[in-house]
């Protein structure tokens, strides 16, 4: 992926160089300035071309997200891409609507902040054609602990705080499946509610919330699960805290990939694939595994 981000930088350098170069003139019409004239455009073009990229507006990028962690990786992000010559602009958005809607508006290159199943449903909503440019990294999602401190605590009249939108929901009752807690009905999977719920191994209330609300009533339930973001910025580590978490290789780590988005038809540009290609490298790779314990996972495509 490097090498396509570096052939593409190059070719950005060349075409500025060429212009540079079709932008001379001489002062005398004999043929041999000009003959020195092309054999020094010649030379400027082989240098431009050497560098990262050129500037110019192309390489301003522009994304939105959302603050943690998706804006704090592409803050370190910003460092990396401006070696290589862009620019990266980053605004930060608390909702989930705003970023979908700047990007197909045109007023911003990207966003980062989405998993695919919420991109696909939200295009189907609203008639939109933004597509995944690459997919960065999955936060697991990860049962901690309320009033109760393990697993092997509970009982019956406990109360699980989960999330109640469709998404978060199944993967919350999916990883409560996982660890004897509930059975749901067969096939319900991915789009699993509390309806789908079979039967229970301890007569537990579930409460459906808000999933930015479920780490505030952590003092007033049994347990909550919560999304690795949210668990984030509730001070928790999903390696130190979490009592149960998805693993790498579940159904949910793979579907739920946080993307880089974009319109349809920009995810071949060359700022775009130079952005994906440094949110995948080894740099960030380390900076996602040394910050966030855990919380948040590199993608591994």
């Amino acid at each position: 992926m490097k090498k396509k981000a570096l052939a593409a930088v190059l070719t950005l350098a060349l075409a500025a160089g060429v212009m540079a170069g079709c932008g001379s003139t001489g002062s005398s019409g004999s043929s041999a300035p000009a003959a020195e004239e092309t054999q020094d455009a010649v030379a400027e073009e082989s240098q431009e071309a050497q560098e990262p990229a050129a500037a110019g507006e192309d390489n301003v990028i522009t994304i939105a997200a959302t603050p943690v962690p998706h804006a704090q990786i592409l803050e370190e992000a910003k460092k990396i891409l401006a070696e290589q010559g862009y620019d990266l602009k980053i605004t930060v958005f608390e909702d989930y609507v705003q970023p979908n809607e700047v990007v197909y508006s045109g007023e911003m290159d990207a966003n980062y902040f989405q998993h695919i199943p919420y991109l696909d449903s939200y295009n189907e909503e609203h008639g939109y054609d933004l597509v995944n440019a690459g997919g960065i990294h999955y936060e697991p999602f990860g049962i901690y602990p309320g009033t109760k401190k393990t697993l092997d605590e509970i009982a019956d009249g406990d109360v699980i705080a989960v999330p109640n939108d469709t998404t978060n929901e199944a993967r919350a009752l999916l990883l409560l499946q996982d660890n004897g807690i509930i059975t749901l009905k067969e096939g319900a999977g991915l789009t699993a509610t509390v309806n789908d719920i079979a039967s229970k191994a301890y007569d537990i209330k579930i409460q459906e919330l808000e999933a930015a609300q479920v780490p505030h009533v952590i003092d007033e339930v049994s347990y909550a699960v919560m999304n690795g973001n949210y668990a984030l910025e509730a001070g928790f580590s999903a390696a130190k805290d979490a009592l149960a978490y998805e693993k790498s290789d579940s159904e949910a780590a793979v579907t739920y990939v946080n993307v880089i988005a974009v319109k349809d038809g920009n995810q071949d540009s060359a700022k775009i694939k130079a952005l994906v290609d440094v949110l995948k490298s080894d740099e960030i790779v380390k900076f996602i595994n040394d910050t966030y314990d855990g919380a948040v996972v590199p993608f591994a495509e």
